[in-house]
């Protein structure tokens, strides 16, 4: 049986992702646990635990409500992509060769195919998003790094939001596409000379337009 304090985070967190919630509005904690039916403790668990993941703000004594980006927060993610991605990177690179990192390559080449079918095709921005991070997902995870991926995902809210209106710019799902496929041709190819380069150029470029649009 899932926790309560779980039900009400992935009840609030599908509220959120979904757009069911206003950013103009202050929601009650007590108002919605009666809704969802669980009691204040669990549901201020799952309320602290989206705060953290940059879902919402709490505001003391009246609720919550949802975050909007700033500044800080476009640099802070990058920040955080650019040092996780580019280790992992090359480290793959340094083992491009092994037999896990074939394996990998080879998923990797089935989630390209995919991007290319998107954007050869409805360009939708949502779906070409979620392949978009099976791919940097993929690459997070094969060092086996629990903290890693811990952190990669407390991010994940954010990253998505960002990567969605950063890929509305025209042009901009054309270049990731090309930014993956350059990163993925380093890491096969073993370049450690300029796999930190181009996976960091695929972090900058996102975030400049990001800043750009606050």
């Amino acid at each position: 049986m899932i926790p309560l304090n779980e039900q009400a985070y992935q009840h609030l967190q599908n509220l959120i992702i979904t757009n069911r919630l206003s950013y103009q509005e202050i929601y009650s904690e007590t108002k919605l646990s009666k809704e969802l039916g669980i009691s204040r403790t669990p549901f201020r668990d799952a309320i602290h635990r989206l705060a953290q993941e940059g879902y919402i703000d709490i505001i003391p004594s009246k609720g919550f409500m949802l975050h909007q980006l700033s500044r800080k927060d476009v640099n802070e993610t990058f920040q955080v992509r650019s040092a996780l991605e580019s280790y992992c990177t090359l480290q793959i690179s340094k083992t491009f060769q092994s037999r896990n990192a074939k394996k990998l390559f080879k998923e990797l080449d089935g989630i390209m195919e995919k991007l290319k079918r998107v954007l050869d095709s409805t360009q939708s921005i949502k779906e070409f998003c979620e392949y978009d991070f099976q791919f940097h997902t993929k690459i997070i995870e094969y060092l086996d790094n629990e903290q890693f991926c811990s952190i990669y995902n407390t991010f994940m809210y954010r990253m998505r939001r960002l990567a969605e209106l950063s890929l509305s710019h025209k042009g901009r799902m054309k270049n990731t596409y090309e930014e993956h496929l350059a990163i993925l041709n380093a890491m096969k190819s073993g370049d450690t000379e300029n796999i930190f380069d181009v996976t960091l150029k695929h972090m900058e470029t996102p975030r400049g337009i990001n800043l750009e649009d606050l």
